[in-house]
């Protein structure tokens, strides 16, 4: 399962439009690299595919995690960091996490 919180919703909801996907989802997916031995990858895409799971948060926002994937993110919390100084970002407080990279994109397991 993955938790959607609802700064992380609303950006979802208000992204979608611009993205010309109105009824699509936030992908979420693990890659093999980064710093740390895994990468997160974050992309809008119009639906989910057949094999995806796909979790609903705050006011009908979705996120779409393919199998793979979601064996190093299921019990992960999606939040928005909008305070950060450097850059507006989605962070994922992530159980499976065993250590992460200084930039918060990469981690092992």
């Amino acid at each position: 399962m993955i938790q959607i919180t609802e700064s992380a919703a609303r950006v979802i909801r208000r992204q979608l439009p611009k993205e010309h996907l109105a009824s699509g989802g936030l992908r979420i997916a693990i890659k093999a690299g980064g710093c740390s031995g895994f990468a997160y990858t974050f992309a809008f895409d119009p639906c989910p595919k057949a094999t995806d799971q796909v979790f609903e948060g705050p006011e009908g926002a979705k996120v779409f995690v393919d199998p793979r994937s979601l064996k190093l993110l299921d019990g992960t919390v999606l939040d928005f960091d909008e305070h950060n100084l450097m850059a507006a970002a989605f962070t994922l407080k992530n159980p499976h996490a065993t250590s992460t990279c200084g930039c918060g994109e990469s981690f092992s397991a």
